[in-house]
């Protein structure tokens, strides 16, 4: 699938994102439009032999490098009690040693299920209102079976923890190794080992108290599991399902502590899928590549 220009501008996309969860008079005009809810955590991460052996990436040759992350609800709307239903989000970023960085953003519905950012938006407001989602579905009739997928996979059930969920990212990438070999990837994010804490957690911001406590237990650990595709899988649709069986261990990532909120005085902090470095390159994904626009203008709105 080669990547088209979208005829939907960014701030129509935010205006129509951010109307579907109320008013921003409803809700704090300075959080992000999507995947308000969330909180810092800081740890490392350590990439297998075969992560250097196919990409010359700086985070991906071995070295313990640096991470945030940002565990998240996926809605727009900061005050939802972690009780209710809705897709769970983990964004990275590696910070690596030249001083670049890049992300990895992962959710806990394992399909996409749409291929445009029009298509996107449409079905976040039906998932608002049940009453236009069986227009939506009869629009995007290929969305009913990854709908199901992702229902069995219990995506949007909310989690005993954020440390226990597994976290799929959407979009492929193209990694180049020293030689110039090039291999197209996807990612998911798999928890490894954490210690459960002690207590009880049910309030409305049970997760983000369980982790804390969590973490206070000791280090929280997730495996970067990579794919390789194999001939015929399509790295350029995030809807497509690849059939390779080549999937290793790429490495290792170790979580150590709540970090200190870089948010708190107004500042502003983008977990972008586009933000790559040398040994990586984008897909012509129509969504991935509309992300960084519709991010800009969010954190525009954000920032008054």
């Amino acid at each position: 699938m080669v990547s088209e220009v979208s005829a939907l501008s960014p701030s129509k996309a935010i205006d129509r994102i951010r109307a579907s969860f109320g008013r921003p008079a409803e809700h704090d005009s300075n959080h992000r439009s999507l995947h308000a809810k969330g909180a810092f955590y800081s740890g490392t991460f350590t990439a297998s032999a075969r992560s250097k052996e196919l990409s010359r990436a700086g985070h991906l040759q071995g070295d313990a490098v640096p991470v945030v992350l940002r565990w998240s609800n996926g809605g727009g709307n900061p005050r939802v009690p972690d009780k209710a239903p809705d897709v769970r989000g983990m964004s990275v970023s590696f910070k690596l040693a030249d001083g670049t960085s890049t992300d990895i953003l992962g959710q806990t519905a394992p399909r996409f299920v749409v291929r445009s950012p029009e298509a996107f938006v449409e079905f976040t407001e039906a998932a608002r209102n049940p009453k236009k989602m069986p227009a939506f579905l009869l629009r995007h009739r290929d969305a009913v079976v990854p709908l199901l997928a992702n229902g069995k996979a219990g995506a949007l059930a909310s989690p005993k923890s954020y440390a226990v969920a597994t976290y799929y990212a959407v979009h492929a990438y193209k990694w180049v190794a020293a030689d110039g070999k090039e291999s197209w990837v996807r990612y998911t994010l798999r928890p490894a080992s954490s210690t459960e804490p002690a207590g009880t957690f049910a309030g409305k911001d049970r997760l983000f108290e369980e982790i804390t406590a969590r973490l206070g237990a000791g280090p929280v650990t997730f495996t970067l599991e990579v794919q390789v595709a194999a001939e015929g899988d399509d790295p350029h649709d995030p809807m497509s399902v690849w059939k390779s069986k080549d999937v290793f261990d790429a490495g290792t990532f170790t979580f150590t502590s709540v970090a200190e909120d870089p948010e708190a005085d107004g500042g502003v902090v983008v977990f972008d899928p586009t933000r790559i470095v040398d040994g990586i390159e984008l897909s012509e994904d129509p969504i991935l590549l509309y992300r960084p626009k519709a991010y800009s203008e969010s954190v525009k709105r954000r920032m008054g």
